[in-house]
């Protein structure tokens, strides 16, 4: 989960994190401990204006497109007991999109989109961003958000 605020067309970071659960974890676990973790941020950080995520269709087997969607369904839950909903226009933020977008490569790996949020937040270039990437990850659908929509100067093609 990622909050930016932008101001006079300049993103900056106001949050991101991640959180982990395991395969040893029930599936219920799974899913409290996302909601609470998404409630937390929420709580902490609202008000929002929009609320977005990117588009998933399936995972590399059923088991991943499931533990996914379970983790959406979390999300979501948390999200209407605060009143919010995903943005659905932000459905269509492919991973490919939100690559090309953020880092000019819609190919481009998770180290290089985490280079290219730091690079549009203006953090320090040795910012530490959390191992596996999941908080830059979150960012750069927020960027990627703001760039289609021009909300934002710095993006990849200037």
């Amino acid at each position: 989960m990622a909050v930016i605020d932008v101001k006079n067309r300049i993103p900056s970071l106001v949050y991101a994190d991640s959180v982990a659960t395991t395969s040893d974890d029930k599936d219920a676990e799974r899913s409290a401990v996302v909601q609470a973790f998404i409630a937390q941020a929420i709580y902490a950080y609202k008000p929002f204006d929009t609320v977005l995520r990117e588009d998933f269709t399936s995972g590399r087997n059923k088991r991943a497109t499931q533990t996914i969607f379970s983790a959406w369904s979390a999300a979501d839950r948390a999200l209407h007991t605060f009143g919010y909903a995903v943005d659905p226009a932000s459905l269509k933020l492919a991973p490919t999109t939100v690559k090309k977008l953020v880092a000019g490569n819609g190919k481009a790996e998770k180290a290089e989109v985490a280079a290219a949020v730091t690079r549009l937040l203006r953090l320090p270039a040795d910012y530490k961003w959390r191992t596996g990437y999941d908080d830059s990850d979150a960012a750069a659908v927020i960027l990627a958000h703001l760039i289609r929509n021009d909300l934002i100067d710095g993006g990849v093609a200037e």
